[in-house]
C-alpha cells in the first residue's frame, strides 16, 4: 500500500503523459481524462497501478485493505454479494477507508466503545456491525433494512445503502462516511418520490419539518434525507433510539449540522450528529491497547494521502499533528 512515505510529493503532468507517483519510479503513462479507466496504457509497468493526474488505483482491491486474513476475506466476499458498486481499489476510496478503520474496531471488540464515545451514550457490547447493508448474522442484506426499502418504495438496484449500520437492542446507528465526496446530493429523477412521503403511515411527517423538495432538491441533502427517514423508521418499529452519524474529515462539512438540522425533527431518541476521522484517530491513540494492529492503523491515518491537487502536489488526507 502506497502513502506519504513512498509517494512523490509532486508529480509531472503534461498534456499527454503522467508520471508514476511512486518514489524513484521513472515510468510515465498516457494521461487519462474525464472517466477513470483501468487500461494497460494507463498502468505503470513496474508498480502495476493505474494512474491519472489526481489519483491511482491498485490492480486488486485487496491491495488497498489492511485486514485480509481468511475471516476478513470471507466477510469481504459476503459484502460484495450485496454492495451495489465498489471503488475499493482506488487510492482515495472512502469504502477502503471505512473498511480499514471499522474492521479494526470490530476485530478488537471496540465498536461499541468507540461509538459510545461518539454519541455520548453507552452502547451494549453486543453491537452488530453491518457493512454496506450486508449482515454477517443473516449472510444477506440486513432484513430490517430490506423491509424499510420496500416500505418506502425503493428498488433494490437504486436503494439506500448506508456505509455502516451498528445495531443492538437499544439503538440503530446509520453511519454515512465521507472522504472526498460532499454531502450535497440530489435525486437523479426529481419527480420520482417513490413512497418517501406516504410510506410508514406517512412517517415523513413525523421526522421532517421541511417538505421533500426543499430537502432533496433545494438543500441538496437527498442522501441524508433517505437515511434519516429509513433509519428512524426502522428504530421506531422496536422502540430503539436512532442516530445518524455523518463521519467526515475535520476540515470539511463543518456546517453540516447547522445545514441539515433545520429540516428534521430530532428528539431524545432521534439524533443527527457530525463526527470526524480525526476524532477516531485520537480515540484509537488514547484508548486502544498497544498492539501491532493498533500501530498499523495509526500509521495508516498519519500517512494516508488523498491524491494530487491541480498543482500536482500530494495532499495529506487528515489533519493529524
Amino acid at each position: 500500500m502506497y502513502d506519504a512515505r513512498n509517494l512523490k510529493t509532486k508529480i509531472v503532468v503534461s498534456e499527454t503523459q503522467v508520471e508514476c507517483p511512486v518514489v524513484n519510479c521513472p515510468q510515465k503513462v498516457v494521461r487519462q481524462r474525464s472517466i477513470f479507466r483501468r487500461e494497460q496504457q494507463f498502468q505503470c509497468p513496474d508498480h502495476k497501478i493505474y494512474i491519472s493526474p489526481s489519483t491511482f488505483e491498485y490492480p486488486s482491491e485487496l491491495d488497498n485493505l489492511l485486514w485480509k486474513d481468511a475471516t476478513d476475506i470471507a466477510l469481504f466476499e459476503g459484502v460484495k454479494k450485496v454492495k451495489r458498486e465498489s471503488r475499493i481499489a482506488r487510492d482515495n476510496s472512502e469504502d477502503a477507508l471505512t473498511w480499514n478503520a471499522f474492521r479494526y474496531f470490530e476485530k478488537t471488540g471496540y465498536v461499541s466503545k468507540f461509538l459510545s464515545d461518539i454519541i455520548g451514550v453507552s452502547l451494549p457490547a453486543d453491537t452488530d456491525l453491518i457493512y454496506w447493508s450486508y449482515s454477517q448474522r443473516f449472510n444477506d442484506v440486513w432484513p430490517e433494512l430490506a423491509n424499510a426499502r420496500q416500505e418506502f418504495g425503493e428498488r433494490v438496484e437504486r436503494s439506500s445503502e448506508p456505509d455502516l449500520i451498528a445495531v443492538n437492542n437499544q439503538a440503530v446507528l446509520f453511519i454515512e462516511a465521507k472522504f472526498t465526496a460532499p454531502n450535497e446530493t440530489t435525486p437523479s429523477d426529481p419527480q420520482n418520490q417513490k413512497k418517501y412521503l406516504t410510506g410508514g403511515n406517512r412517517w415523513y411527517q413525523q421526522v421532517f419539518l421541511s417538505d421533500y423538495d426543499t430537502v432533496a432538491n433545494i438543500a441538496k441533502k437527498y442522501e441524508l434525507l433517505r437515511f434519516w427517514l429509513l433509519g428512524s423508521w426502522i428504530a421506531a418499529q422496536t422502540n430503539r433510539a436512532f442516530y445518524l452519524v455523518n463521519l467526515v474529515r475535520a476540515e470539511y462539512e463543518q456546517e453540516i449540522e447547522r445545514l441539515f438540522m433545520p429540516h428534521i425533527k430530532p428528539n431524545t431518541n432521534r439524533r443527527f450528529l457530525r463526527a470526524t476521522w480525526e476524532e477516531m484517530y485520537k480515540y484509537l491513540a488514547e484508548n486502544a491497547p498497544c498492539a501491532e494492529s493498533k500501530d498499523l492503523l495509526l500509521a495508516y491515518f498519519r500517512h494516508k494521502t488523498i491524491g494530487y491537487n491541480r498543482f500536482e502536489e500530494l495532499q495529506s488526507a487528515f489533519s493529524i499533528a
